[in-house]
């Protein structure tokens, strides 16, 4: 099955149960590191507390029973459960959108005035371009320029 095809599949088999037990999908991939593949999926809780271990181990046990009965993924893997965490990275607008007004750390696949990565204000996303302020002002980048955005974890 196609990576999408699996991702799908995952979002399909999750969506009564988290609707039923006060979770979101925050994201899902099926990728292959080195000779593995892994199932993993971002859960977060829609009462904003934080997921927890206890968490994790429900959504695992209750995935992984309805991977077994439909078998869907005919190569093997390994399932991993995880929490966005508080270094979330931000995957769609509507998470930039989520989380505007918050830090983050931004990594660019080509260098912009000097730098590949720094340190943020999320403004916000639209139309796939992502608003951002820093000591310079204020810049506005394609989506497809950013390698990687993610919360900053601020102490």
């Amino acid at each position: 099955m196609a990576k999408s095809g699996v991702k799908e599949k995952v979002e399909d088999i999750l969506k009564d149960f988290f609707a039923d037990e006060g979770y979101e999908l925050y994201n899902c991939e099926f990728v292959k590191e080195g000779a593995h593949r892994v199932l993993r999926v971002y859960a977060d809780r829609t009462d904003g507390q934080y997921v927890g271990t206890d968490d994790c181990e429900k959504i695992s046990r209750f995935l992984s029973e309805k991977l077994d009965e439909e078998d869907p993924i005919p190569q093997n893997y390994y399932l991993e459960v995880s929490s966005p965490g508080m270094d979330r990275e931000l995957f769609t607008e509507e998470h930039m959108k989520r989380f505007s007004g918050s830090q983050v750390d931004v990594k660019l696949y080509r260098s912009i005035g000097g730098r590949k990565e720094f340190t943020c204000l999320l403004k916000g996303a639209d139309d796939g371009r992502v608003i951002l302020e820093d000591e310079d002002g204020e810049m506005v980048l394609e989506r497809k320029e950013i390698a990687k955005i993610k919360l900053a974890v601020v102490f």
